[in-house]
């Protein structure tokens, strides 16, 4: 079997007694970086052997993982932060593992998009997400395709690009629509600000050095 575990996408109290408790049971945790996920589980107590699991070697090793599971064992899947599968490595070895019959159960838990949307102010009854943009080809395709939604929209953008994705949002979307920046989220330094995206970007131009994974919510067309 397959579990697919979510970890605190900040604040270590964020994950559930049954993530713990599956951690703690199964034969092998898949790490995205067993590096930056030794200290939450030393900080639990979960002594639980632990393997990488990456985008860049999933595709060598996806295969014989699913002939472990296959014979009986119990893996749990986790990333660095937040849900598996969500802009992070998971897909891949879901379909595998449906694909060969291995049972696969995802436990509820973090994903940066839903507080950013839910504490954002912007309606969020339907909305699209899109993960991250692509950094070169297609990011113009792109967000002209966003920029034409009627329903709100949520990506993934980096430290040093924000200010830049701001300026495409403004030149597509125009400069009164309204957003919201959401960074460091469930973090000692969180901060959700919604205002118009021109706003928004005078402000992250006079914030130079900001740190955190940044989540952009943006209202319909």
């Amino acid at each position: 079997m397959l579990y697919l575990v979510p970890t605190p996408i900040g604040n270590r109290e964020d994950i559930t007694q049954r993530s713990l408790r599956i951690l703690g049971e199964v034969d092998l945790i898949l790490a995205e970086d067993t590096r930056t996920s030794r200290p939450l589980m030393k900080h639990y107590g979960i002594e639980t052997n632990m393997r990488s699991y990456h985008a860049h070697n999933e595709h060598a090793i996806v295969e014989q993982l699913v002939a472990e599971m296959g014979e009986g064992g119990n893996f749990a899947l986790i990333t660095d932060a937040g849900t598996p599968g969500i802009s992070d490595p998971g897909f891949l070895l879901v379909r595998a593992c449906q694909q060969a019959g291995v049972t696969v159960s995802c436990l509820p838990g973090p994903a940066a998009f839903v507080p950013a949307l839910a504490a954002s102010g912007i309606p969020c009854d339907r909305f699209h997400f899109d993960g991250f943009l692509p950094t070169k080809k297609g990011r113009q395709t792109r967000l002209i395709y966003l920029s034409e939604l009627p329903n709100t929209f949520a990506v993934y953008e980096s430290p040093h690009r924000i200010v830049k994705l701001l300026g495409q949002l403004i030149e597509f979307c125009g400069a009164d629509r309204q957003a919201c920046v959401a960074r460091e989220i469930t973090k000692l330094h969180e901060e959700i600000t919604t205002d118009s995206l021109e706003a928004l970007k005078a402000h992250y131009e006079a914030k130079p050095s900001i740190k955190g994974e940044i989540v952009v919510v943006v209202a319909g067309k």
